[in-house]
């Protein structure tokens, strides 16, 4: 039988992604097949797997920390976030629709038998199965067809970890508390829990620990130390990226962050940049002066271009443009550097046709024909070699297409305006190519670094392992999972 284990926490956010990933990298550092797993996720910054489909791109970090190819199978269901109350729902890596939370709510169970179809595939091939919940099972409201915590351990027969986050306070009421208000048959499901980033002297915890234990019955597994080096990791949440050097020293990189930011991970090699000062510009805040503007995806293209001229930020872009300044657009973004865009069937909303920023000359219509690809080519320019995915609705064309900023297997990708000035491309993770992106940030006066972005992950995965091997109680771990039926 495959051992598995389910790790869940007491709110979103407890570092659970991270758990699963360093444990992921632990185990298969000994020699054991893992796969992880999440039933449900929630999250516009998605992976294209080996299979050509959408995970969340914290199983696909998983993975590779596991030293597997990623598959749609482990995150069977996404959910992408499009509005306030709705999102579009991706089924083993394809779009299944769009829904109101209401609606989905009331069609989860229709979707576990896929679910449960995709964990049994993955678990017949592995020693153990690493699976994230996502929110917290306290969330009782929700327990009548969950398919994301205690509905799927309990489908399933899994043993629950508990997962508690000590930096935002109240560690001991959230656990406890998640006891309290379980039905009885979910809370002996949950066989032991850790703490999660802890600062300063773990040892004292321990009364808390004593607190806990004596509260709940649970055996502590461990208390986790602050891992800092956390930030280093591709980031799910576009938050986790935020942060900017005072100094004014670093070539300054400003993004603005739109309400349905999608697939920022394009981010994540230029924060670990010493030479780069990425600014995040919050809603009610100016662009500010700066070497690169970057437009990063968008979920609703449309919705965030309207917020994007909102804030007058449409207006700070052009000023910028008029002053000589570099602007970059990705998937939502090089739409949105566009003369329009065209949705003719209404896919974002109400069907229409808006004004782009006019930065390019090309035209976007969406469609319903949803492209998920890997991408491997060239710098057009330079030559120099880029890798990434595709993910997004919609075809651009227009003169500027002439210019391709990109060469990919099926000829030009991208687009190039007259001056060089400003470009735009649907592929995103082309800036983890260091050699591409040295020369890239050359061209916008950073200073020359030697990050090894690719090999810098994995070995933050590798010090991840050791983190917990040294704070957490693996041996009870591994006796947990080997209980599941």
């Amino acid at each position: 039988m495959t051992a598995a284990v389910m790790f869940q926490g007491t709110g979103s956010n407890v570092g659970k992604s991270t758990i699963v990933a360093g444990l992921a990298r632990l185990l298969a550092r000994r020699g054991m097949k893992v796969v992880p797993f999440k039933p449900q996720n929630m999250s516009n910054n998605a992976a294209v797997t080996v299979d050509g489909g959408e995970i969340g791109r914290a199983q696909a970090l998983q993975a590779r920390a596991a030293g597997v190819p990623s598959s749609v199978h482990m995150n069977p269901v996404l959910l992408k976030p499009e509005s306030e109350i709705g999102a579009q729902v991706i089924v083993q890596g394809r779009r299944f629709g769009t829904m109101r939370a209401r609606e989905y709510g009331s069609r989860k169970a229709e979707l576990l038998p896929l679910v449960l179809e995709s964990y049994r595939r993955l678990a017949a091939e592995a020693d153990i199965v690493l699976v994230e919940g996502a929110g917290s099972p306290a969330e009782i409201n929700l327990r009548a067809g969950d398919i994301a915590n205690m509905g799927f351990a309990e489908a399933v027969g899994l043993p629950v970890i508990l997962v508690g986050d000590i930096d935002r306070g109240g560690v001991i009421a959230s656990l406890v508390g998640t006891r309290a208000v379980l039905p009885r048959a979910d809370r002996d499901r949950i066989a032991g829990y850790m703490i999660n980033r802890m600062r300063g002297d773990v040892s004292l915890f321990d009364a808390g620990l004593t607190a806990i234990t004596g509260a709940t019955g649970w055996p502590s597994l461990g208390v986790v130390p602050w891992f800092p080096e956390a930030g280093k990791l591709p980031a799910e949440d576009i938050l986790d990226l935020g942060r900017t050097r005072p100094d004014g020293k670093g070539c300054i990189i400003a993004v603005p962050l739109l309400p349905r930011i999608a697939n920022f991970d394009d981010l994540d090699p230029l924060a670990q940049e010493p030479g780069v000062e990425l600014v995040l510009v919050k809603p009610g805040e100016p662009i500010p002066v700066a070497d690169l503007v970057l437009l990063p995806g968008s979920k609703s293209t449309i919705a965030d271009l309207a917020f994007l001229r909102t804030e007058g930020w449409d207006i700070d872009i052009r000023a910028h443009h008029r002053r000589g300044g570099r602007v970059v657009g990705l998937c939502g973004g090089y739409q949105m550097l566009g003369r329009s865009i065209a949705d003719p069937d209404g896919i974002e909303g109400t069907a229409g046709t808006v004004e782009g920023l006019g930065l390019l000359a090309i035209d976007t219509v969406l469609g319903d024909d949803k492209t998920t690809t890997a991408f491997s080519g060239h710098e057009a320019a330079s030559g120099l070699a880029v890798s990434g995915y595709e993910i997004h609705l919609g075809r651009s064309d227009g003169v500027d297409r002439q210019r391709p900023w990109l060469i990919g297997p099926g000829g030009g990708e991208g687009a190039v305006s007259p001056d060089g000035h400003v470009r735009g491309s649907y592929v995103h993770g082309l800036f983890a190519a260091d050699a591409f992106r040295r020369d890239f940030l050359a061209s916008i006066g950073a200073a020359p670094s030697e990050l090894d972005y690719e090999a810098e992950v994995d070995a933050v995965l590798d010090r991840l392992a050791d983190h917990l091997e040294a704070h957490l109680d693996i041996g009870l771990i591994l006796k947990i999972a080997a209980t599941a039926r």
